[in-house]
């Protein structure tokens, strides 16, 4: 990740910001669900429904272990936790999302059971051991990382033989280029976009097979719009992306609804499965 990159995802005491929003919301901050925190901690594309359809599709099992990689400030994590029944692990290379994770975690009750545990550090040198995992889930991520080859190596080293890599991915459409900000990236020096093609040329590479593909920018292009209207007719909430982007994040909704209705990025849906030969 570069320096425009870890400048985007650097935000100092974001559990504190996060909490007077709660507050303001009329909740104990100690006392929330998943669906409160949402507004702040599901913030791609399609939110908590298109992460729990795709992991869906996956067929995991109760009690399996999941890595969430990029796992941000933990919504996808406790996602998993809560609907799955999974064990996760969640790795991010921002420390003040990872602080902000753990604190959540203790508001929403995970921190006691072992359910979810996380840790700072690069998908490019994951801090576990081989074949580790039985799932690896890489949402909206790659497309801030450059040695995307490498990223795939290693989710291929920490998955058991058979184990899946569940990809929920923007990559670069045929249209014009991208309008920033978007949620990734404050302009176009921290977006790291490939193509459809590149992703399933690294995927394969590292010894994956595609069992399910599928383009999802017609639903994505969908839920922007709602998006966009419900904040016309509701206007912005206390807790928004803005508490993790600041004043870029106004921009989000107009700028990822145009982005995708002019297919300058494509919204894709993957999941591989690892060969018992690695």
């Amino acid at each position: 990740m570069n320096d425009f990159a870890k400048a985007h995802y650097t935000c100092p005491e974001l559990w504190s910001k996060i909490r007077q929003g709660l507050e303001k919301a009329g909740k104990n901050p100690e006392q929330i669900t998943l669906r409160d925190l949402a507004p702040v901690d599901q913030l791609h594309t399609g939110a908590a429904p298109a992460t729990i359809e795709l992991v869906g599709q996956a067929g995991l099992e109760k009690g399996m272990t999941i890595l969430d990689a990029g796992c941000g400030i933990g919504g996808t994590s406790r996602l998993l936790a809560q609907n799955f029944g999974l064990i996760v692990h969640g790795i991010d290379l921002s420390k003040d999302f990872i602080k902000t994770a753990h604190l959540l975690n203790q508001w929403c009750g995970f921190e006691v059971d072992g359910t979810i545990n996380l840790k700072q550090g690069s998908l490019l040198a994951l801090p576990y051991p081989d074949n580790f995992f039985d799932a690896v889930l890489c949402q909206h991520v790659l497309l801030n990382i450059e040695d995307k080859a490498k990223a795939f190596a290693e989710f291929s080293r920490v998955l058991a033989p058979r184990g899946k890599l569940i990809l929920h991915e923007i990559v670069d459409g045929p249209g014009p280029e991208p309008l920033y900000p978007v949620p990734w990236a404050g302009n176009a020096s921290a977006s790291m976009l490939c193509s459809r093609q590149n992703l399933g040329e690294c995927a394969q590479k590292s010894g994956f097979n595609l069992i399910f593909s599928e383009d999802n920018t017609s639903n994505a292009v969908s839920w922007w719009e709602k998006v966009n209207a419900v904040k016309k007719a509701k206007g912005t909430g206390p807790l928004n992306p803005g508490l993790v982007f600041g004043k870029n994040a106004e921009c989000f909704g107009a700028n990822m609804e145009h982005n995708f209705k002019e297919k300058a990025v494509l919204c894709v849906e993957e999941i591989w499965i690892k060969s018992n030969q690695n």
